[in-house]
């Protein structure tokens, strides 16, 4: 199982081609995938067209999607915040922290092409899918 971040979501709906987006394809119906409901609301509020919202909430229906936000992982993501802005990092994104967090806690490894997530992974343990 691996979580796959909006990221790599808004990557693949466009089309684009690089090792994330061919990763999330080759696992997509061959192996577990889950998306976090913060990641889901994230991609679908992306589309403009209701043809692409419609298509992306079924495919959607096949993924496995976790409830990522409750009053530990709240605590425990501005705890993570914390501790890199104490180390000099300043996360851009509330949202990438408690999705960090969550993989973190869970011990799900994550698919991601945002650059924040790299230091959850150098200083807090995160798994790289």
């Amino acid at each position: 199982m691996i979580v796959v971040d909006s990221s790599v979501w808004i990557d693949y709906f466009i089309g684009a081609e690089n090792t994330q987006t061919n990763t999330l394809h080759a696992r997509l119906g061959n192996q577990p995938v889950a998306a976090g409901d913060l990641i889901l609301a994230e991609v679908l509020q992306g589309f403009r067209k209701d043809k692409d919202f419609k298509n992306a909430k079924m495919l959607f229906e096949s993924v496995r999607i976790f409830e990522m936000l409750d009053v530990d992982i709240a605590i425990k993501s501005a705890e993570n915040f914390r501790k890199l802005r104490k180390k000099g990092i300043t996360v851009r994104k509330t949202i990438d922290t408690i999705i960090a967090t969550y993989c973190i806690e869970e011990n799900i490894p994550l698919l991601y092409s945002d650059r924040d997530f790299k230091p959850f992974v150098k200083h807090l343990g995160l798994q790289e899918a």
